[in-house]
């Protein structure tokens, strides 16, 4: 049997630096904007994700889009 994949929505994540551990260790926490589209260019995603991160209060560490997909047999 085939297995199709059908793509879901996708997630911008944006990994933000909040601080400096005690140990000199970057603190990171992590934004998500949910319910992207699979369909949204790389690009599109990034230049988005950047405008997002001039609004936040910390800076930005790094940009992920995570994909999802369903997987059908048929």
């Amino acid at each position: 049997m085939a297995v199709n994949k059908v793509p879901n929505n996708s997630i911008i994540r944006l990994e933000l630096r909040t601080g400096t551990s005690g140990s000199g260790n970057p603190i990171l926490r992590d934004k998500s904007l949910n319910s992207v589209k699979s369909t949204a260019s790389d690009q599109d995603i990034y230049d988005v994700a950047t405008s997002l991160a001039n609004l936040q209060n910390y800076p930005l560490n790094s940009i992920s889009r995570v994909d999802n997909a369903q997987l059908v047999n048929v």
